[in-house]
């Protein structure tokens, strides 16, 4: 079964746009799900994400916030 990476963040936010950068990156070398989750409108998701966007889980794992660490999310991909 493959991972499912879901990140959560907004439009014209540049950290998300980098982190999505990282992610269809290492995709190229392990295959994984992207669920992009917009907060924008969610008042919920705003409360709990706002100030953390990008926000990203592994398997339902929260693995990063604000920035991604390559090497960091192609171990956590391998299940190490």
């Amino acid at each position: 079964m493959r991972p499912q990476v879901t990140i959560y963040g907004k439009p014209e936010c540049c950290l998300c746009d980098d982190a999505l950068k990282v992610l269809e990156a290492v995709r190229k070398r392990i295959p994984f799900d992207i669920e992009k989750r917009d907060i924008s409108g969610n008042a919920d998701l705003i409360e709990r994400y706002g100030l953390s966007i990008p926000v990203i889980f592994v398997d339902g794992k929260l693995a990063f916030k604000h920035r991604i660490d390559k090497e960091r999310l192609i171990a956590l991909l391998k299940g190490q």
